[in-house]
């Protein structure tokens, strides 16, 4: 299968989606930020000095989802219809899982976007963690399944998914 975003002379190229259908497209992307107990008990409480960082990385993870386009140079800019971040505080890990869902009706699918809502949640959880654990790990981030378009239904098959 061919790279969608080079053209046969190697060019970068942003593809083109004028002819295709308009469709409702929804994409949910995953991943999880490990920390230490004591970072993991403050997340958890929402007693941090910051304020609750959970809605702070929520906030944040759906702001990023709408400038996925300005972050990622052959993004198509879409119009989201829906744009959400939640949560699952996985206590024998000492971990937060960040899974983000978005949608649209369009030409074009939402992967970026989720993946790029789920990453931007994991990082703000870190950048307001970091005080108290420089340690914290991001990692496993990935699209657990996406809808709509002529690619149709993807459900991960792989490890990591919730």
């Amino acid at each position: 299968m061919a790279l969608t975003h080079i053209d046969p002379q190697g060019n970068a190229i942003m593809v083109d989606v004028g002819e295709k259908a308009v469709t409702s497209r929804t994409a949910v992307a995953a991943g999880r930020i490990t920390m230490s107990g004591e970072c993991f008990y403050t997340v958890q409480s929402g007693q941090s000095k910051k304020g609750d960082i959970l809605t702070v990385a929520q906030v944040a993870g759906i702001m990023a989802t709408k400038r996925t386009a300005d972050l990622i140079p052959l993004c198509h800019t879409l119009n989201l219809t829906k744009s959400r971040v939640e949560f699952r505080l996985l206590e024998e890990k000492r971990a937060v899982e960040a899974i983000c869902t978005v949608s649209c009706d369009g030409k074009t699918g939402v992967e970026m976007e989720a993946l790029t809502g789920a990453t931007v949640a994991l990082l703000t959880i870190y950048d307001m963690c970091k005080a108290i654990d420089r340690g914290m790990t991001i990692g496993g981030v990935h699209l657990v399944e996406k809808s709509g378009g002529k690619s149709g239904h993807y459900v991960s098959p792989g490890e990591g998914a919730p």
